[in-house]
Formats: structure tokens, sequence, C-alpha cells
């Protein structure tokens, strides 16, 4: 019952009106279960020559009072049921999407986006099926049979006739203890093959301009072919079973029937019971071969939203990586940055990307970082975010232990500017004030001035509301990168990390952006990570990182006064490079 909570426990808070949608259709049923008895009694007054005009009259009212009555109460009952699933699912999916912004970057770099997709879109649905037809469904079979069975027992069948009628129906839960658990197990199957399908088709899809300019469609046909020939097999294995099991039910139900034919028929010719009440009891065991089946269908569903069920529990269950501790405390400000003897390897990862890192960064100073690609730059700002949580006591801000610190209040005071920054399909204006949704234009436009990107969007037919293509297609790669940046400046961030931001842009750009940042950063601290020397040069200090260690640290003239040194190294590269260029 553990795998079943999140459904009990949502159940459980909307009782009241479950029941209420129960007792509905309980009532629905008893009610159309009258119908066998009248047409019993109509054939008995037809026969018996009783029935007049006026009967026929009458017993027409009560047929169209019963389907009338039945129709009221089981609809209002059916349609608060489902809308009680759809709540579930907006729930639910709400829950999913809580979950994701809680989860750690180690999750979601062993997930693909089909995948998390997979959750959001066909286990909820899935699920949503089960809480909404399953309970109506239920309920109705269940009840219609109760209802049957009681109303043959005044409806003058004998008794005897009723338990050899009803006995072939004493197999099904046998069928269901033999093909519940093996439904369950292929459904789950047919989910994961669902999410990979879905996986790769996110992936074929966002990857189709690359493939159109290496002319493979093929390849890339085939690949999204053998994940759908995956699904196909195993929903093919599902549909065996299930249609075996499903078949098995209504066999029973009319087995059912050939006997109280049978046996019914041999009693009426024998003036053991009526012919209306032979009637009577064809009908309700005609009525009975409806739930029966619905019964199965039921049960199939209820096994594969049981395996979707598995799956949300257990992405919902998953523990963060990087969360806040119990004594967290906020960050009221950030001060000076002190990285003391850090070391640190990614999950699952048997070599240390940083190794015993130690340096100071005072409140207000402009700090380059520098080296090799693969020398832990990027892995540094991701510890200084949290993203990956470093060991206890190696990065201190403003003295304290970040690890102690809200995660919330840490990263609201930093901002982040990755080399390949997210734009979100909306309009320019809306991406640079991400931040904070409240700012006016003048303030967008100002921060969009400061990343050089003013007159790029101001030659636009439709300015700041030009809207974006997905991930900011729209733009090219040196605006998307200035984009991305005014995001970050319009943050007005107490730590600005700016993480190879301007690889995208031309040399005269870049000079043009660091010449704002200087003006605008004055006093504030800033994380400049670079590749290009140029972008690091005017920096207070610049740490040079080596295979995850510290190789040099000092200011740009400082640096290059060792010949030898990885600094003079690289910028002899550049230089040269910038010569030829």
């Amino acid at each position: 019952m553990k795998s079943f909570r999140l459904l009990t426990d949502y159940l459980r808070t909307n009782k009241k009106l479950y029941l209420l949608a129960v007792i509905l259709i309980i009532v629905s049923n008893g009610i159309l279960a009258l119908l066998p008895k009248v047409l019993g009694e109509v054939t008995d007054g037809l026969k018996a020559g009783e029935l007049g005009q006026n009967g026929i009259v009458r017993y027409s009212l009560v047929l169209l009072a019963i389907a009338v009555s039945y129709g009221a109460f089981f609809g209002i009952g059916q349609f608060t049921i489902m809308k009680l699933g759809r709540r579930f699912e907006f729930l639910t999916r709400g829950k999913i999407f809580t979950q994701f912004s809680r989860l750690a970057e180690d999750f979601f770099s062993k997930q693909g986006t089909g995948k998390l997709l997979s959750y959001v879109m066909n286990d909820v649905t899935s699920v949503r099926e089960a809480i909404s037809f399953g309970v109506t469904q239920t309920t109705n079979a269940v009840f219609m049979v109760i209802s049957c069975v009681v109303m043959m027992l005044f409806s003058g069948i004998p008794l005897t006739l009723m338990l050899v009628s009803v006995c072939p129906l004493a197999a099904i839960p046998f069928l269901v203890t033999y093909f519940g658990p093996r439904i369950r197990q292929r459904s789950m199957s047919v989910q994961e093959n669902l999410a990979s399908m879905t996986e790769s088709a996110d992936e074929q899809i966002g990857g189709i301009r690359v493939t159109k300019t290496f002319a493979i469609e093929p390849t890339a046909q085939s690949r999204f072919g053998a994940s759908v020939e995956q699904v196909k097999g195993a929903q093919l294995h599902l549909v065996r079973l299930s249609s075996l099991f499903q078949a098995a039910l209504p066999f029973l139900g009319a087995l059912s029937l050939v006997v109280s034919l049978l046996v019914g028929g041999y009693m009426t010719l024998h003036d053991k019971m009526t012919l209306g009440s032979f009637v009577a009891l064809t009908f309700y065991l005609r009525m009975l071969t409806g739930p029966l089946q619905t019964i199965g269908n039921v049960i199939n569903m209820m096994q594969r939203s049981g395996a979707s069920l598995d799956r949300v529990n257990r992405l919902l269950a998953q523990i963060p990586s990087v969360r806040d501790q119990e004594n967290a405390r906020p960050l009221r400000r950030v001060g000076s940055i002190e990285f003391n003897h850090l070391t640190f390897s990614y999950p699952d990862s048997g070599e240390y990307s940083l190794k015993d890192i130690s340096f100071k960064i005072p409140q207000g100073h402009t700090v380059g970082l520098i080296g090799r690609t693969g020398s832990g730059k990027t892995t540094l700002a991701k510890l200084l975010l949290r993203i990956y949580e470093p060991p206890a006591g190696t990065i201190r801000v403003n003295q304290q232990d970040i690890t102690g610190v809200t995660l919330e209040s840490l990263r609201r005071k930093i901002g982040y500017v990755p080399q390949d920054g997210f734009l979100f399909s909306t309009d320019i204006a809306d991406n640079i004030a991400f931040s904070d949704r409240s700012a006016s234009l003048d303030q967008v436009q100002i921060a969009a001035d400061q990343a050089l990107l003013l007159e790029s969007v101001n030659s636009f037919p439709e300015g700041f509301q030009t809207r974006l293509g997905e991930r900011g297609v729209t733009l090219s790669g040196g605006q998307r990168q200035r984009a991305s940046l005014a995001r970050g400046l319009m943050k007005k961030p107490e730590l600005l990390i700016l993480d190879d931001s301007m690889s995208a842009v031309d040399a005269v750009t870049e000079a043009g952006i660091l010449n704002n940042l200087v003006r605008e950063r004055t006093g504030k601290t800033t994380l400049i990570i670079a590749h290009r020397i140029s972008s690091v040069q005017h920096a207070d200090e610049i740490v040079v990182l080596d295979q995850g260690r510290i190789a040099q640290r000092g200011t740009h003239d400082q640096l290059l006064r060792d010949p030898d040194g990885l600094y003079a190294s690289l910028y002899r590269i550049q230089q040269e490079g910038l010569q030829h260029a």
C-alpha cells in the first residue's frame, strides 16, 4: 500500500466528494436494477391477458422514469469523479515540477528531457484515468452486480437457479490473481519504453538542424524507429495478456447465460417458475456480463496505473543531494569569499576535478579564473552556487560555511552567466527581466546597453518585444550571450560570475562590455571565468588552474614576468592567433 500513498492521500483528502459521487452511482445502479423486474411483470401481465392499454402506458412511464433517474444520478456522480481526477492530475503535475526544481544537478545529468516529460505526461495521465474511470466503473460494476443479485431475490427466481447460473462467475477471483501481477509487470515495461521513446524523440527533434546539415536523416529515423519498435514489442506483450484476460470474463458471463437458459428453460416449461421470472433472469444475467467485463478492464487499468504510480512515487521520493540543512541560516550579504583546501570529485567519478584549492576573493574585487579546458573552472563556479555540494568548511562566504546557509538566500545574491545561457521562447524583454518581473522597459534597456545588446535589439522591427525561437534560436551566438549577460546584470547581484560568457563575441565588443563592467561593478565582487586572457587581464587578481590545481596567482603583469608559466604560454599562443587572424 505504500506505493499507493500518493493516491490514497488524495482520496482521503477528498473523501466527502468521492463518497457523494459513489452514493449517487450506487443509487443509479439500484434504479437501473428495477428494469428487468418491471419487464418480467409486463411479460407476465401480457401472457395472462391482464395488462390493458392503461397498464402499458403506466409501465412505459415507469420505464421512462427509471431511465431519466438513472441518467441523472449516474451522470452527476461520474462528473464529480472525473472532476476530482482532473484536479489530481493538476496537483500531481505541480508536485512533479516542484520536485524537479528541488533536485540537484546530479539527478538531471542522468536523465534525458524526454524521460522527465514522460513522468508529467504519460504517467500522471495513466494514474488520473485510474481514479476517474477506474473509480466510476468499479463502483458502477460492483454495485450493479449487488443490485442485480438483490433484485433477483425479489423477482420470483428460485435460489437454486440463481446459484447454478452464477457458478461460472466464481472463477473470476482466480483469473484476477493469475493475470493481475503479470499485467502490472508488463505495464511497467511499457511505461519505461515509452519514456525512452519520448527521450529519443526529444533528442532527434532538438538536433534536427544538425541532422539536416550532415544529411543523415536515415540515421536519425533509424534511431527513433528502434525506440518505437521497443515500445511496439512491449505493448504487444501487454495486449496479448490483457486480451486473454478480458476475453475470459465475458466468456464466463456467456457460460452463465447458457446454464440459466438450460436450467431456467426447463423449470419454466414445467411450471416451476413464471415466464416473467425467466425473462427477468436472462436480463439480469445480461446486465451482469457488462460489469464483469468492466471489472476486467478496470483491473488492467489499475495494473497499468500502478506501474505509473510506482514511477511517480520513486521520483517524488528522491532526496535532493543538495538541500538546506535543518539549522540552515540565510546569507545576509556576500562579503569576502574564501576557498579553503577545496578538493572535489563528481558523483560516480573516480578522478578529482579540483585538488586542494585555496584562495580568497576580497569583497568588491574582480578575480579572473583562467586555464585550459577541463582544468576545473566551471566546477568551481558550480560549487560556489551549490549546484553540487562542496565538502563542509571548504567554501566560506562572508565567513559563513555555504553548506550551512539556505540555498535560496545564497543564489539570490549571485548572478551566474554561463557560456551557453538558456533563453526562453518569450520576447527579449521578458528574458532580460527574468529575475525581476516588475522591471520597467527602461531598466531592461539599461541592462541591454551595458551588455552592448541595445543597438542590435533596436534594429529588430519589434524591438524588445521580438519573440525568440526555442532556446533563443532567433538570435546569433554572440547576441544570445549578450542577452544572457544583460539578464545577469539586470539582477544587480552582490557577486557576478561570468563563466566564459563572452566567448562568442568579437574582441571589440568584448572590450566594450569589459569597460562597462569595470564602471558598473565598482565596489561589487565579480568572478570572471574565461579561456581568453583579454577577458581577465584587468582583474585585481588572476588565478590560473591546471588539471584541477592552482598553477599560478597574481595580476596580469606579475604573471607575464614568468615566461615559463602557463599564463605566459597561453598569452603568447593567443597573441599569435590574433596576429594570424
